[in-house]
């Protein structure tokens, strides 16, 4: 069992910047991949970057937010980040942290309660 607890939400006029932090309270933190989803009302939860696990830095992103937004980990503190740039009305929504753990063939995953970020045209 992972907690992860997000902070770094808001409201900001586009073209701003956020960053978003997510904290897990294990210690053995590489061992899960970690990504950041996003929710908006009506729309299924979508992935919005995620970063392997491991000491590697494997990171993929959603189309939209591809050059704009930097996913990273700082596995001495157990923190992923989340740095928006350049934000846009359609990237308002609750977004979550996600911790992924993989064993014997079976993901389980773990979720954050979700923070709000709210980009103003």
């Amino acid at each position: 069992q992972v907690q992860l607890v997000e902070s770094g939400g808001g409201l900001v006029q586009t073209g701003g910047s956020l960053r978003l932090s997510c904290v897990a309270s294990r210690d053995d933190f590489n061992k899960y991949s970690m990504a950041w989803y996003r929710q908006t009302p009506g729309r299924q939860r979508e992935l919005v970057a995620s970063i392997s696990s491991g000491r590697g830095w494997h990171t993929s992103y959603h189309e939209s937010v591809e050059g704009r937004f930097t996913i990273s980990k700082d596995s001495a503190h157990s923190t992923v980040t989340l740095q928006m740039n350049s934000l846009k009305p359609e990237d308002t929504g609750v977004y979550y942290c996600n911790a992924g753990l993989l064993q014997q063939g079976a993901r389980t995953d773990y979720w954050g309660q979700g923070t709000q970020v709210t980009v103003s045209s």
